[in-house]
C-alpha cells in the first residue's frame, strides 16, 4: 500500500506515470545521436534457433532477386494484428465482460517445434486480461504472453505454430542511411485495414525522442521514418528492400500540421531485448527501491527550504522497505540531486544513468538534500528480477 505522503504529493503533481494506451505520448525533442557501430547483424542471433524444415523464411535469399510486390506478398505474411481484450466493469459485483480495447501488429519472429513467437509493442498488449492474435490469412488465435517492458515498449506473444508458416529476419539497423528505401507493415486504426502497407525513407537513422510510457518517462533511441504509420500499426514491421525487419514501429508525431514523422525502434536494440524477454519475461535491470517525482513539479511547500543552487533533481515520494534505498537510510522527501557525480535533473535523469550506466550490484553515490542539508548516501543496486 502506497504511503501517505507518495499519496499527497501525487495527487497533488497530477498523474506522474502514464496509464497504458494504444499510443505512446511522444515529446517533440529530436536530438540527433551518434549510431553505435556493432558487427553482428541481429538477425544471426534469433534466426539461428528453432527453425523446422517445414517453416518458409522471408529474408535475403529469397527477397533480393524479387520484385517488390513479391517481397511484400512474402513478408505480410509473418505480419499479425494483435487484439486487446481488457476487462470492464466491476467483476466483485459481478457485472465485470471482457471486452475489445484496441488493436496493433505484430511479427512473426521464430517458430520452432511447437511455438510461433511474435514481437510487438508493450503498449498495444498492456493491461490485457486477453490477447487475440489474427493472421494474415484471417485465422485467429489466442495469444499467451511471454514477457514485456514498458520502458522499452516491447513484448512477446507466442501462439500455437499452426497458425502461421512463415517468420522474418532481423536485418542490422546500424547498417541503414538517410535515404533508404524502407515499407511499414500493420494494420493501422483496426483489423479492417489488416496488412496495409506504405512505403517511404529513412528520415534519419538514429534519433533520441522523449516518451512517456507507464513505467514513467523515458528517452528512446529511435528510427524516423516518412512511411505511413498510423494507430494499430504499432508493433509492425520496417523492413528493407531485402525483406529484413530493421525496426518495429512504435510511434508517431501527431500534432497538427506535422506530416510524415513516425519512429521505429531499431532492429538491434530489439534483438537483445528481446532474448531476455524470452529468456525471464521481463527485462533486469538495476533497482534502487524508490518513487520520484520531478522537483519541477513537486509543490512549492515541500521544496521552498531548499537552497538556492539546487535547481534541479527528484524528490524521493516512497522507498521499498525492502529495498537497497531503505538499507541505505534514504527517506521520503530526500532530494536526489546526483548518481556517482552525473547531475541529476530529472527522473529520466535518473532512470537513465541508473540502466545504461550502472548495472546490478555495482555501487551508486546519492548526492541528496535532507531538511535542506546536503549529505551523501551509497547503496549496492539489486535486481529487479529479484521483486515478487
Amino acid at each position: 500500500m502506497e504511503n501517505s505522503f507518495g499519496k499527497r504529493l501525487l495527487s497533488t503533481i497530477g498523474a506522474g506515470v502514464v496509464g497504458s494506451a494504444l499510443t505512446l505520448g511522444v515529446v517533440a525533442n529530436t536530438d540527433l545521436l551518434n549510431a553505435q557501430s556493432k558487427t553482428e547483424t541481429p538477425s544471426s542471433v534469433l534466426s539461428s534457433q528453432g527453425k523446422t524444415s517445414n517453416t518458409n523464411v522471408v529474408n535475403t535469399a529469397v527477397t533480393k532477386n524479387t520484385s517488390l510486390s513479391d517481397m511484400v506478398e512474402n513478408t505480410s505474411k509473418a505480419i499479425v494484428g494483435i487484439t486487446n481484450y481488457q476487462e470492464q466493469g466491476n467483476r466483485f459485483a459481478g457485472g465485470s465482460s471482457i471486452s475489445e480495447y484496441g488493436t496493433g501488429s505484430g511479427v512473426v519472429f521464430k517458430i520452432d517445434d511447437k511455438t510461433a513467437y511474435i514481437v510487438t509493442n508493450n503498449h498495444v498488449i498492456e493491461g490485457a486480461a486477453k490477447i487475440e492474435v489474427t493472421t494474415s490469412k484471417g485465422e485467429k488465435a489466442e495469444g499467451e504472453l511471454v514477457g514485456s517492458d514498458a520502458l522499452t515498449d516491447l513484448a512477446v506473444v507466442k501462439i500455437d505454430k499452426k497458425y502461421v508458416d512463415t517468420y522474418l529476419e532481423f536485418g542490422n539497423s546500424d547498417q541503414v542511411r538517410a535515404g533508404d528505401s524502407v515499407i511499414a507493415i500493420g494494420n493501422p486504426l483496426s483489423l479492417d485495414f489488416s496488412g496495409t502497407v506504405t512505403r517511404g525513407i529513412i528520415s534519419a537513422p538514429a534519433r533520441s525522442i522523449d516518451v512517456n510510457t507507464s513505467a514513467g518517462a523515458w528517452k528512446m533511441d529511435v528510427i524516423q521514418t516518412d512511411a505511413a504509420i498510423n494507430p494499430g500499426n504499432s508493433g509492425g514491421a520496417l523492413i528493407n528492400e531485402d525483406g529484413e525487419v530493421i525496426g518495429i514501429n512504435s510511434l508517431k508525431i501527431a500534432e497538427s500540421g506535422v506530416e510524415g514523422i513516425g519512429f521505429a525502434i531499431p532492429s538491434n536494440d530489439v534483438v537483445p531485448l528481446v532474448e531476455q524477454i524470452m529468456k525471464s519475461g521481463k527485462i533486469e535491470r538495476p533497482y534502487m527501491g524508490i518513487g520520484l517525482a520531478d522537483l519541477s513539479n513537486v509543490p512549492y511547500m515541500y521544496v521552498q527550504h531548499l537552497p538556492k543552487e539546487v535547481e534541479g533533481g527528484v524528490m524521493v515520494t516512497s522507498v521499498d522497505p525492502n529495498s537497497a534505498a531503505a538499507k541505505a537510510g534514504l527517506k521520503e522527501q530526500d532530494v536526489i540531486t546526483s548518481i556517482n557525480g552525473t547531475n541529476i535533473e530529472n527522473a529520466m535523469d535518473l532512470r537513465k544513468v541508473l540502466y545504461s550506466d550502472l548495472k546490478i550490484g555495482d555501487k551508486a553515490k546519492l548526492t541528496i538534500y535532507r531538511d535542506n542539508q546536503k549529505q551523501t548516501v551509497e547503496l549496492t543496486l539489486t535486481s529487479n528480477a529479484d521483486l515478487k
